[in-house]
């Protein structure tokens, strides 16, 4: 397993997670205006400010972003996302964007989060619409993908659909309480909602097996995925120490 280059921007969050994952490696570190070596392994955090484009030249990479659980304190408001504190998990994927949840891990990981796990609810009423943001829009050529996802919903149930974003006036709390299932491209959120006993549905080829919109009539939890993502994501005290780096090099967690 070759070492990466780490890239980091001028954003404070990116430079701060890439500088603890570089001296959880031993990387180098480089600026993502200043790198030219497209053949060589990079790690990064998250798809703004040049890193995207370097990513879509490389061959391998390790992305880093936020957490499946327990995710740092964010605050949605004016289209900004500000992140208040860094005191959560990241995670960090190879040659992908997100973990697929595959896997047979042990549990330790899942039980040191302390989650509140819910058995799955067999009511509700609404089915959430997730709307993926500007950048993965761009990033997964999806530009149309919520009246596409309606549409492909509407063939298989006729509950009332509310589309969600992180910027929606009502949380997505609120609309969980009623919900029979939430579908997105690829969110986070859609672990949330089955913390909360909500199916969730995710688009993406990654994670599209976790359920089947043909079924979405008969939605089925699969929790045996929570423990394999919590082996997927790491505090930066995790990562700065190389504890991530070495478990991740241990059981080949790309």
């Amino acid at each position: 397993m070759d070492l990466p280059i780490v890239l980091y921007t001028d954003h404070i969050v990116n430079k701060t997670v890439c500088y603890n994952f570089a001296k959880g490696t031993n990387s180098l570190l480089c600026h993502v205006d200043n790198f030219k070596e497209y053949d060589k392994t990079i790690a990064t955090y998250g798809v703004l400010r040049g890193t995207y484009e370097v990513i879509k030249k490389v061959k391998n990479f390790y992305y880093m972003d936020h957490g499946y659980f327990n995710q740092s304190t964010r605050v949605f408001k004016n289209n900004r996302t500000n992140v208040m504190n860094l005191n959560g998990y990241f995670r960090i994927v190879y040659n992908n964007f997100i973990h697929n949840g595959k896997g047979n891990y042990p549990n330790d990981r899942l039980e040191k989060l302390n989650l509140k796990i819910r058995d799955q609810i067999k009511s509700g009423n609404h089915i959430i619409l997730s709307e993926p943001s500007e950048a993965m829009k761009k990033l997964y050529n999806v530009p149309n993908w919520v009246n596409n996802t309606k549409k492909l919903i509407k063939k298989y149930s006729d509950r009332k659909i509310i589309i969600h974003n992180k910027f929606s006036e009502l949380s997505l709390n609120d609309l969980l309480l009623d919900a029979w299932c939430f579908v997105s491209l690829q969110s986070t959120a859609g672990f949330k909602a089955m913390l909360n006993g909500v199916p969730a549905y995710f688009t993406d080829k990654t994670l599209s097996h976790i359920g089947k919109i043909e079924e979405i009539e008969n939605p089925v939890i699969n929790y045996n995925i929570f423990s394999n993502l919590a082996y997927g994501q790491w505090t930066l005290k995790e990562i700065e120490s190389g504890e991530a780096w070495e478990i991740i090099k241990k059981n080949d967690l790309y």
